[in-house]
Formats: C-alpha cells, structure tokens, sequence
C-alpha cells in the first residue's frame, strides 16, 4: 500500500474520530438531522477506518514475529515463529487487497430502489416467451434477495409471452446488484414452435433505472432580479397607483413571472414566487425526465442480437457473460434465480475497473508498506 493511500486512511481515520465525538455531543443528539447525518457518515466510513486499524495491528504483530524469528535459538519455537508469520503475511496481503476496493467511491444511486424494464426484441415470439423467463428470474432472484416486486405495467403476447413488463424492485441496495444486468440478453435454443428442430437466436431487452427522487427545487436570492411598477388596467378606482406589481426574473433560466393581481406587494410577490416555483419545477422534472429516457436508450441500444451483454444457451446449458468473460454451465440454477455469481463478478469487475482510475500514480496495488 502507497505513502498517499495511507495519508488518505490516516484523514478518514482522523475524520472518524471526529464524528463520533460529536454524535456523543448532547446538543447534536437533540439535533436530529445533524445526528442523523454524522450516523450516516460514520454508517460509510466505518469499515474503512476497521480494516485499516487490523492493517495497522497486523503490520505491528508481524513486525515483532519477524524480530523473534532473527533472535529466537530453539528450531521448533523458530518454526513456530515462522507459521505465525504465514498467517500474519496472509492477513497483511488480504487487507491490502480489500481496502483499496473500500476507498472507491461510491455510487449516489447504489442505495436507491429501481424501475426494472424488460422488452421483447428480435425475434417474434421466442423472444416475448423469453422475455417472460427473464422477468421470472429477476423475481426469484428478488425473492432470494428480500426485495418486493410490483408491476406498474404489463403486455402480454400469445402463448404466455410478454412483450413489455415494467416492475417497481424495492429493497436493500437493488440498484447496486441489478445495475449492471442493463442491456442486451440472448437467447439460443430450439422454439417451441419449431418443427424441424433448428435452433434459433432471439433477444430481449433490459433497462435498470433507479428511482427518480422528487425533484428539489431550490432556488436562491443572487439568482433573482425583483423589478416593482403600477398596476395596469382600466382607469379610475382600478388603477393601482402604487408600485405594488412584481416581476421576478430568475437569472440562470431567464424565467420572468409577473403579478400585479393584488394591492399589495408583498402578496403579489408571493403569488410570483410560487408560480416561479412552479414553472422551475416543471422545467427540473423535464430535464430529469430527459435523463432518464437517455439512460434507458444508452442502456438496451437497439435490442438487436448483435449487442448482447449476457447469451443463454439451453442445448448447452450455459450462460455466458460476455462482459467479464464469465461461463457457468448451469443455466437452469441461473434462470430459477441464482444470479449471485454473476453479480459477484460484475461487481468485481466494476469495482477494479473503478479503482484503476482512482488509484494514485505510481502505486502498486498488493505491495505493503510499514507504517
């Protein structure tokens, strides 16, 4: 492990300490959201700042195993010595793996729920009969999991297929397991309707969306120009001939609301406010909305069979994740649910791919130095 790595455990350790002083702080205790802000913290920190201290104890025991083995005469306590060292050695190495992987930063959206999508592509209704497998799995795989599965909609097709299926999945870290089954699937086998016996090629279609969050309209008082003039209108008494009209320009949009309905300015202010708010809003849901279909498409591309992520072949029982290289000869335990290798392995892929971009220059994963 690199001089930076272990200034950057140092910090966090550093940080630690200090969240937890202030949680036990009564007036932070009376404070909810403050504690329940630094309980999150050190909710994420936490097994950081563990693995580096039985890093930091490992290095120190080995440290004085290896002083008994130079200094220790007897052959058998040196041996002895010697086997304790293997296993502090194994432990060292162990933890210099895994902590790296514990600095990646996370993903927002890991914690979040999902709006799973499966849809029927090339391949007529082999490939509406395999998207329903494929929702059957995930369900499964749900329920292994713990997480609930409700459908929002549904379009079935002849001879038990479905043709589209969106399903809200709610749970514990669902975005973080399903995210990367987004794309492609394929599916090579002998149809139900065919005759000849030929194997054919279909594709399904996966999208894993997390769970928009109500969106947040914030909006701040630099970014407001607040112009006042008289009323308009028919003459005599309905001319208000004070400055009680308001017009409110949002600078970052250039979005002008104006209200002069009432005599006062103070209501006709607020009234501006809230239809600000309201159009911004509106604007924020547009753009989120925007988001999310960009996703989906960059997600399942065309559907065509040539983009696969993942190919099924029953004649072989096989699945293959074409992504990380992956091959399980065990289709039927895959489709009845059992997707935690897979998941497993993509995650790893994922996270070692992640931690290639955020690792210090010049530092070189495996290799211990004593602090």
């Amino acid at each position: 492990m690199d001089g930076i790595t272990f200034q950057k455990l140092r910090d966090i350790e550093a940080r630690f300490a200090e969240v937890e002083a202030s949680m036990s702080d009564a007036s932070v205790v009376q404070d909810q959201p403050t504690y329940q802000k630094l309980a999150r913290e050190a909710k994420e920190v936490g097994p950081i700042v563990e693995r580096y201290r039985a890093y930091k104890d490992t290095l120190q025991e080995l440290a004085k195993v290896q002083e008994m083995v130079k200094a220790e005469p007897d052959p058998e306590l040196r041996e002895m010595a010697h086997e304790e060292t293997r296993t502090l050695e194994a432990k060292r190495n162990a933890l210099d793996a895994e902590i790296p992987l514990l600095l990646v930063p996370k993903d927002p959206n890991d914690e979040k729920n999902v709006l799973l999508e499966i849809r029927a592509g090339t391949g007529g209704d082999e490939a509406s009969l395999f998207a329903a497998e494929m929702f059957r799995m995930y369900q499964r795989f749900a329920e292994r999991q713990g997480w609930k599965v409700d459908v929002v909609s549904q379009s079935r097709s002849g001879q038990g297929g479905i043709k589209e299926v969106i399903a809200m999945v709610e749970g514990d870290r669902v975005f973080s397991k399903l995210r990367y089954e987004s794309g492609v699937h394929r599916v090579q086998r002998v149809p139900v309707t065919e005759g000849s016996g030929r194997i054919h090629t279909s594709a399904i279609t996966v999208a894993v969306l997390p769970e928009a969050e109500e969106v947040d309209v914030k909006i701040e008082a630099k970014d407001l120009r607040v112009d006042t003039f008289c009323s308009s209108g028919p003459g005599g008494q309905s001319v208000n001939t004070t400055y009680s009209a308001v017009r409110i320009t949002h600078l970052p949009t250039n979005t002008v609301v104006s209200c002069q309905d009432e005599k006062s300015q103070i209501k006709n202010r607020e009234k501006a406010m809230k239809v600000l708010r309201s159009r911004l809003y509106e604007m924020a849901l547009e753009q989120q909305q925007k988001a999310i279909a960009s996703d989906r498409k960059s997600q399942v591309g065309s559907g065509d069979r040539s983009e696969k992520i993942r190919t099924y072949n029953f004649q072989q029982a096989r699945v293959s994740d074409h992504r990380i290289g992956l091959t399980l000869h065990r289709l039927q335990e895959v489709l009845d649910g059992d997707l935690d290798e897979i998941v497993a392995g993509l995650i790893a892929h994922h996270q070692a791919e992640k931690l290639k971009t955020a690792s210090p220059s010049g530092s070189r994963p495996g290799a211990a130095t004593t602090r």
